[in-house]
């Protein structure tokens, strides 16, 4: 199996925390040179420090930018024009009851989770499409989550963006036929993340439950079909990711694949 991703130049969006950070660790450590996103240089740095620790001889680039708008996704695009590998993680998420999630809410979740991803597939996959024949390759994922098939009623604005994010990435690989590119989406679980205490927290207090409550109810009452009945690390995503970016899964394309720890089912 070819995991070997010498050569190959990777922009992990969100990449300073989180699964984001977990798969820019993976594809280093599959040999290919990656850029860090994160909204500040201090967080940037902090990760890239991070993984040069963990990861021997990586190559690494830092890209700060708030990827929420047209500005920053073209500051990044324009320090970087062309990449091999596309990882769309960037993204927010957070408990609020259906009535009170306001317009700004939806705009903001939708400029954050989906139009990043939009603006910059629509750039990097035109240049993995230029070259003819053999010489085009590819990949694009796109970070989405079992949320976007089983809309959690306490974040219908989340599962909304996440369900958009699916429908991009199996339009977008439509481009792709007869080529060496792919585009696939990724959905996670529930995951276990540097921001999984306070969303538990904010749950808790939500319900007027205690923290431990909340996490108890995470798998018997939010999401009781779960098969692995716990938190999903943020290395285990990260393995499918860094897995479709490699020629070993050049089959795969236009998929949408699970790493929900069994939440949806199959349908038959």
């Amino acid at each position: 199996m070819d995991l070997d991703l010498s050569g190959k130049l990777a922009l992990v969006t969100g990449s300073t925390r989180g699964i984001g950070l977990a798969a820019a660790k993976g594809l280093a450590a599959m040999g290919a040179e990656v850029i860090i996103n994160g909204r500040t240089q201090d967080a940037v740095d902090k990760a890239m420090a991070d993984i040069a620790e963990t990861v021997a001889g990586a190559v690494l680039h830092g890209a700060a930018a708030d990827l929420s708008h047209e500005a920053g996704c073209g500051s990044v695009t324009e320090a970087f024009p062309a990449v091999d590998i596309l990882i769309n993680n960037t993204g927010v998420y957070g408990p609020k009851p259906f009535f009170d999630i306001t317009d700004e809410d939806w705009q903001s979740i939708f400029d954050i989770n989906v139009m990043s991803g939009v603006r910059l597939t629509r750039h990097y996959l035109q240049g993995m499409l230029a070259e003819d024949g053999d010489d085009n390759w590819g990949r694009i994922i796109f970070v989405s989550s079992e949320a976007g098939i089983v809309v959690p009623v306490e974040m219908v604005h989340y599962g909304f963006s996440k369900g958009a994010q699916m429908v991009i990435a199996r339009g977008a690989a439509e481009s792709t036929k007869g080529t060496n590119v792919t585009v696939n989406s990724v959905l996670p679980g529930p995951t276990w993340v540097e921001a999984t205490p306070a969303n538990l927290a904010e749950r808790a207090r939500l319900q007027g439950i205690t923290v431990e409550e909340a996490m108890a109810r995470a798998f018997t009452e939010r999401r009781p079909t779960s098969l692995i009945q716990r938190y999903a690390s943020a290395e285990e995503v990260a393995n499918l990711i860094c897995y479709l970016c490699s020629k070993a899964a050049s089959a795969t394309n236009g998929a949408a694949l699970r790493v929900d720890g069994g939440i949806v089912g199959n349908p038959f």
